[in-house]
């Protein structure tokens, strides 16, 4: 029996099967915007051959006004059609099924000429949207209709048509946004039209042998959003008006609530889906973090829905669905829903990939072959860069010594992942654990290399990472004051009342440490939905509770202190900074920018403000704990090349700044490609 039976069960939609419950979900990569479409073909491709069945792209805009940005992806002509077509062929000769994503962003498009169904602007864009008139709300629907026709054309197998996180669509089904009085707004059978009208009029354009998914929302999680009854209402319909397939939607782009994050809880929102099965009779898909076999396993067998939408763990590993199928669920590379290369990316208007798995959107580009000619390589450092390049040099059949002065490997991970809210880093320290084991790398820990032990080796690459940096505050040697080594290692007590010095990344997860303690809502999601205020949204709409957040009492009294005067955390990563920010204001947390630091003493941390140093105050606290920086630790490199030898230096090594595991993971990847 296998031991993912539900998962890796076919699914008969009647016209065609698919060959397991895994859907890898819609992520806007930018991929289609380069126009490369090779590149863009073998990243579908690649999942394909690693076992998807079915797949969705990044959404694909239906007309000029619909799309999320100017220049942004469509499928308008002949030529767009061509396009697609190159990556429709490579997925099916994969032995893949695929769908295109219709987006209409509605008054989220990032384009002077969007349009909604009342002119209200929304608070993550720049425009003010145009409300659509009769005549508009009928291109809107032929266009969509239109599109995908094209994508049939194209070869697709289906079309997701975007119905949720605040869309067009969406948009027209609650009063937050739609004020009309015509047909179109007013009941919510009118306000549920223009989705059953395009779900209905693409059926009747593409014909019966077609896969339509309707991505839903279940739950908006803004102010007026929908009841479960009317998410149920709209199901019946849009099953009545042809689709194949309901996916599910969680909350809108500009709820400030978190719905991917690390810190949501595994499978947060599976109960949302659970409630409409039985409602409606073609098959429902969940989402939004399940990201191991396991997870997604349970949520089946649990009857929470027919399907389970992976998008960002087939970024980490293309081919964990073949990996569960043969019981090989440990060599999985586990996505720990960090953002940082593929949300953040996207919303700095950069190529997306993955802080796991650099090749991810890099398939034709970052190429991993067996080398030429074996070498020994010596790896310095079992932090990320240095376990990045071991893992890629081993595949690519070098022998590969990994040294390290601690007692295991994962370096300052170890300490990532003691943080409420980061327990996915136990898996990545673990992957890197049993890939390490698998690959036959000789591993030497508690053991401080020198530079005379690497002369013979053919390549050695320094990846020994930093130090913290000296804060010359007089009083720092004092007993009441901790390194964040100290904090995350568990060294040392901590007092009831701290100051944190320095709000950066590693200030955040020194507070949030402190804060939480041994009690993270991420491990427990009743305590998690009440912190952030998530209820029933057949309880109340939008799911929405409507005594708000109510988070537990914080374990210490926490000050958060940094120098510079701007916004604290203002260089956290651009889709979940805010989420950190919030946690820590919800837990009391008292920011305080703007200082010199004069001295430590006894009773606290004595700060003034502004160039001439005025205002001394003086933070009370019972521990003082430094976060204020790191420096490059490369006294081994300096070693080596004295000796003449020139080493590869690599991740914190190299470059120290916020602890970086995104770049210290492409980096080594990149080098163990070339050695």
């Amino acid at each position: 029996m296998a031991e993912y039976p539900h998962l890796m069960a076919p699914l008969d939609l009647g016209f065609t099967t698919l060959k397991n419950r895994v859907l890898m979900g819609s992520m806007h990569t930018g991929l289609e915007e380069t126009g490369d479409w090779n590149r863009v073909a073998e990243f579908y491709a690649e999942r394909a051959r690693g076992g998807v069945s079915l797949m969705v792209t990044g959404g694909i805009g239906p007309n000029k006004e619909g799309g999320v940005a100017a220049g942004a992806a469509a499928m308008l002509t002949q030529k767009d059609i061509e396009n697609h077509s190159v990556v429709t062929d490579r997925v099916h000769k994969a032995g893949g099924k695929i769908a295109m994503q219709i987006l209409h962003a509605g008054r989220y498009a990032f384009n002077p000429d969007c349009v909604a169904p009342s002119p209200i602007k929304s608070p993550i864009s720049l425009f003010q949207p145009t409300e659509l008139d009769e005549e508009g709300i009928e291109k809107q629907i032929a266009d969509i209709a239109a599109a995908a026709v094209r994508a049939k054309d194209a070869g697709y197998d289906g079309v997701e048509i975007m119905g949720s996180e605040g869309y067009l669509l969406n948009e027209f089904l609650v009063t937050h946004t739609n004020k009309r009085t015509d047909d179109w707004g007013g009941s919510y059978e009118n306000r549920m039209r223009l989705p059953v009208e395009v779900v209905r009029r693409t059926r009747a354009a593409t014909g019966s042998d077609f896969i339509i998914i309707y991505r839903l929302s279940m739950i908006d999680l803004i102010p007026n959003g929908s009841t479960h009854e009317e998410v149920v209402q709209l199901a019946q319909a849009v099953e009545k008006a042809g689709a194949t397939i309901i996916n599910t939607g969680i909350g809108w782009h500009e709820a400030r609530i978190p719905t991917i994050a690390t810190s949501v809880p595994r499978a947060a929102f599976s109960w949302v889906t659970k409630k409409l099965m039985g409602k409606v009779s073609i098959p429902i898909i969940t989402s939004n973090r399940i990201n191991t076999p396991e997870v997604a396993e349970d949520v089946l067998a649990t009857g929470c829905a027919d399907m389970v939408s992976m998008a960002r763990p087939m970024l980490a590993d293309a081919y964990f669905v073949n990996k569960a199928e043969a019981g090989k669920g440990w060599q999985i590379a586990p996505c720990i829903a960090c953002n940082q290369a593929c949300l953040d990316h996207t919303f700095g208007g950069k190529l997306s990939s993955c802080l796991v798995n650099p090749r991810a959107c890099n398939e034709t580009e970052l190429a991993v072959n067996k080398a030429a000619a074996a070498k020994t390589v010596a790896i310095v450092g079992a932090g990320p860069a240095g376990l990045s390049v071991a893992l890629t040099a081993a595949e690519r059949g070098h022998s590969v010594t990994l040294f390290d002065k601690a007692d295991e490997i994962g370096g300052q991970l170890n300490m990532a992942k003691q943080v409420p809210g980061k327990e996915e880093f136990w898996g990545l320290v673990d992957w890197y654990k049993a890939m390490v084991a698998d690959l036959g790398i000789e591993v030497k820990l508690g053991h401080e290399v020198g530079a005379d032990e690497l002369l013979d080796f053919d390549e050695v690459v320094i990846a020994t990472g930093v130090v913290p940096r000296d804060p010359e505050i007089p009083g720092q040697d004092g007993a009441n004051v901790l390194s964040y080594i100290d904090v995350l290692r568990g060294k040392a007590p901590v007092g009831d009342k701290v100051a944190v010095i320095g709000a950066g990344g590693i200030g955040f997860d020194v507070s949030e440490y402190l804060v939480y303690g041994d009690n993270s809502p991420t491990e427990n999601l009743p305590e998690w939905m009440a912190e952030w205020g998530v209820t029933d949204p057949a309880k109340h709409r939008g799911g929405l509770a409507p005594e708000g957040p109510q988070p537990h009492a914080p374990a210490r009294a926490v000050t958060l202190v940094q120098r510079k005067a701007t916004k604290h955390g203002k260089g956290l990563g651009k889709t979940t900074g805010w989420i950190h920010r919030a946690s820590l204001k919800m837990m009391d947390v008292n920011f305080v920018g703007g200082v010199n630091y004069e001295r430590i003493e006894e009773g606290g941390l004595m700060v003034s403000f502004g160039e001439a140093r005025e205002n001394p105050t003086l933070i009370e606290a019972d521990t003082i704990v430094l976060c204020a920086g790191q420096v490059s630790e490369r006294s081994l490199a300096d070693a080596l090349i004295a000796k003449g030898i020139t080493p590869h230096v690599i991740g914190g090594a190299d470059v120290a700044g916020e602890l970086d595991a995104k770049r210290a993971i492409d980096q080594g990847t990149r080098l163990a490609a070339t050695l």
